[in-house]
């Protein structure tokens, strides 16, 4: 179980430090309102995989996978990231916020960014509803109930860890935030997010 443990927490930081769409989300967040907002999204993330991996522990993650509601999710969520990509492009195109170390607003809308992207992002439903597949392939034959503890706290506990490291490099990267960086940035990111949004849509559509 030790082993489980150990390369779960080092799945857990492959996992949530591949470039990706939460994390384009807490960067264009966290230029604005530094370590708050930037991890207000990545907790919001991560509540959003501990309800998949409880619901593919239970086996209910695998009705997601069918067509008839996998589609429809993905186009929501290519829908949020479209709408995110839009904000991310009008504030780079817009007037330059002041950075200072008191401002963090949006929190709560931050939290609900992070959550809505991983509920809705059907490759993370692919994943956790596969994770029996993912614990068997670690090393344990027959998993069980206690496996699948064992790999949970591990995963979580590496991605608790990943939110704050994550969301302390942008608090820090926003203190040296330039009038061009704030703009390249979200520009940047506007043209990430539709990348992800076009990647989600086309990988469900072509499978």
């Amino acid at each position: 179980m030790i082993e489980l443990f150990i390369s779960a927490f080092g799945l857990g930081f492959l996992f949530n430090a591949a470039p990706g769409a939460i994390f384009v989300e807490s960067l264009r967040r966290g230029m604005v309102g530094g370590f708050p907002q930037a991890f207000a999204v990545q907790i919001g993330s991560l509540i959003g995989d501990l309800i998949w991996a409880a619901l593919g522990l239970l086996g209910v993650a695998a009705i997601f996978t069918l067509a008839i509601v996998k589609l429809p999710m993905a186009i929501l969520g290519t829908a949020l990231l479209g709408w995110m990509a839009l904000q991310s492009f009008r504030d780079g195109m817009g007037e330059v916020p002041v950075f200072s170390a008191g401002v963090s607003p949006g929190r709560q809308s931050a939290f609900v960014a992070g959550a809505g992207l991983s509920l809705s992002n059907p490759l993370n439903i692919t994943y956790w509803a596969a994770l029996g597949g993912t614990i068997s392939a670690l090393g344990v034959s027959d998993p069980g109930g206690a496996a699948f503890f064992v790999f949970l706290a591990g995963f979580m506990l590496s991605s608790v860890l990943w939110c704050f490291m994550c969301a302390a490099g942008i608090g820090w990267t926003r203190r040296y935030a330039s009038p061009f960086i704030w703009r390249f940035l979200n520009l940047t990111c506007a043209v990430g997010l539709l990348f992800f949004a076009g990647l989600i849509l086309y990988r469900v559509v072509a499978v």
